[in-house]
């Protein structure tokens, strides 16, 4: 049996997912976190957080780690802890930093630094020689109008360390890459307390369908697990509205999509430790990566995974965070596609009717979450405002994401937002 130490973790689905992967392998844990009540608001009414069931609960300033760093080695010279992990993208590269200090297996905090900033993944790429967008890294507006110029519009700007899409938005004109820059100047601080790098990454735009690649790896060897395709709304901004696993696409392009995720993660130095969701674009010019995320997939993605091969990424990432080998070993589900769709408001108001009928005995449903009536609606912006979602599988192909299209579709003739 081995101890882990969790380092905060979203409290979306992976927070629960996560604890699960944990117990059901005969592990324990303890949970660290700067915010006990940030998990005590996100459980269920009456429920209490998984996370909060761990064998001990306790709080430091993981925001900090110059003063964290020397509290977990105390801590682990009590407790014994035999890997540390996180599920949430601002607390990875401490979680890497603890692993290195204590011993512990993981990635090199170096890599996984340069894997959660923007800026960094585009120049480590670039020197490495594996194809992507033409890119600038800029502080003001100046150099930022400046280097637009440059790339030419339409191009992409992005924060180099935020996740779930917010603030990307794509710019066809200097007023709307000005609007785009002055937002992002208003939010010097995100939603874990930390305060943001102000730099701002403008990129070439990258025409063409989005596909993920998930990846294990383990003992320097890295082995695919699947492609993931998705679609994408909500222009300018970036909504991912539905991904379906694995992607229908032809034999190259599938091929084409792993071997640029596996030079991205080779050139980042992310080929030991590390459960990947590496986000690709396929333009006519070939795929160019788009992020590298050192984590598994959100959004549901690793259930999709599951429903079809019935590999467990989040078992995968507590085997690989304890320095074992993981299990990848596939089984006929008897599904061989499944999809997810969100329900992506697009203004703002309270949810007065939601028309779910069409739910009640769809065949191949899977999953069903949707918000009850005066629920208080925000306009998505990024991928944090969804209202739901619809999961479905297919028995027979990929004709999954047909299928919860059209439950979605169903959905929204019956919504009603005021």
């Amino acid at each position: 049996m081995g101890h882990l130490l969790v380092v905060e973790s979203w409290v979306g689905s992976m927070s629960r997912l996560l604890p699960r992967a944990i117990r059901e392998a005969g592990h324990e844990f303890t949970f660290l976190t700067r915010d006990l009540h940030h998990y005590l608001r996100s459980a269920p009414e009456g429920t209490a957080h998984p996370l909060l069931g761990a064998r001990h609960v306790i709080t430091a300033d993981t925001n900090d780690t110059a003063s964290l760093l020397p509290e977990v080695e105390r801590l682990h010279a009590v407790l014994g802890f035999d890997g540390v992990l996180t599920s949430c993208d601002y607390y990875l590269p401490v979680v890497a930093r603890i692993a290195g200090r204590l011993g512990l297996p993981g990635p090199g905090p170096e890599a996984v630094e340069s894997a959660c900033r923007k800026d960094l993944t585009r120049r480590a790429l670039a020197d490495a020689g594996v194809p992507g967008p033409r890119f600038a890294v800029c502080t003001q507006w100046a150099e930022v109008a400046r280097a637009a110029r440059e790339i030419g519009y339409p191009l992409v700007v992005k924060p180099v360390d935020l996740c779930a899409g917010m603030f990307v938005r794509a710019v066809a004109d200097e007023a709307a890459l000005a609007a785009a820059f002055r937002a992002l100047a208003e939010f010097p601080v995100n939603a874990r307390g930390q305060r943001r790098d102000p730099a701002v990454l403008l990129e070439e735009f990258l025409d063409g369908p989005e596909v993920s690649v998930e990846t294990v790896s383990y003992g320097g060897t890295v082995e695919v697990i699947g492609v993931t395709d998705k679609s994408v709304g909500g222009a300018p901004a970036f909504i991912e509205t539905g991904h379906m696993f694995p992607a229908d696409l032809a034999p190259t392009a599938l091929a084409d999509a792993e071997r640029t995720a596996l030079d991205a993660l080779k050139a980042l130095g992310l080929t030991d430790g590390t459960v990947a969701h590496t986000e690709i674009k396929l333009t006519p010019a070939g795929p160019r990566p788009v992020e590298v995320n050192p984590r598994p997939a959100g959004n549901r993605i690793t259930e999709l995974i599951r429903h079809v091969t019935g590999v467990d990424l989040a078992a995968a990432l507590v085997d690989v965070a304890l320095g074992r080998a993981p299990d990848l070993r596939r089984t006929d589900t008897g599904l061989r596609s499944a999809a997810i769709g969100f329900l992506v408001p697009d203004r703002a108001g309270t949810l007065r009717a939601l028309d779910a009928d069409a739910l009640h005995d769809a065949p191949g449903v899977l999953e069903v979450q949707l918000p009850t009536p005066g629920t208080t609606v925000r306009a998505a912006g990024s991928n944090n405002e969804y209202l739901g979602h619809v999961m479905a599988g297919d028995p027979t192909g990929p004709g999954a994401r047909t299928h919860v299209d059209r439950l979605l579709g169903s959905l929204y003739a019956g919504l009603v937002i005021r």
